[in-house]
This record gives C-alpha cells, sequence and structure tokens, in this order.
C-alpha cells in the first residue's frame, strides 16, 4: 500500500479526453501525459480530437511558423 497517493491535477466540472483510453472523463482520471485538458464541457471534451486537428491544420498553414523565407521577401 502507498504512504502517499499521487494527486492528479485538476476538479470536478473539468472534462479532459484520455489519449490511451480514448474516452473524456471528469476530473481527471488519468496522468496529464495521457489526456488533453481541461474543458469547459463534457461536449468539448467529445471534440479534442477534432480541435486539436484544426489547430494543427491552422498552425502548418501559418506562415510564421516555417523558417523558410516567405517568396516576397526580399533577401
Amino acid at each position: 500500500m502507498a504512504l502517499f497517493k499521487k494527486k492528479r491535477a485538476g476538479k470536478p466540472g473539468e472534462w479532459f479526453y484520455c489519449l490511451q483510453h480514448k474516452k473524456v472523463e471528469e476530473g481527471p482520471e488519468c496522468p496529464a501525459e495521457d489526456r488533453l485538458g481541461p474543458y469547459p464541457t463534457r461536449s468539448d471534451a467529445e471534440r479534442a480530437m477534432e480541435t486539436a486537428a484544426e489547430r494543427n491544420r491552422e498552425w502548418e498553414n501559418d506562415p510564421r511558423w516555417h523558417d523558410k523565407p516567405s517568396p516576397d521577401a526580399e533577401g
């Protein structure tokens, strides 16, 4: 039996998406490295993978995040 229980950050009413179990959890239940969140609602947590994909597309297409100079830049 462990002397100290490892406390997970988070509060009831915060929603997370567990990447390992592929499920929504309130609280959280799983370790931080295995989850996305917190989200304000369960439905937002259910869309976590869609939200991440949308943000990745935005970042991939943002010229500020590319090392190559833009074609119209002087140099």
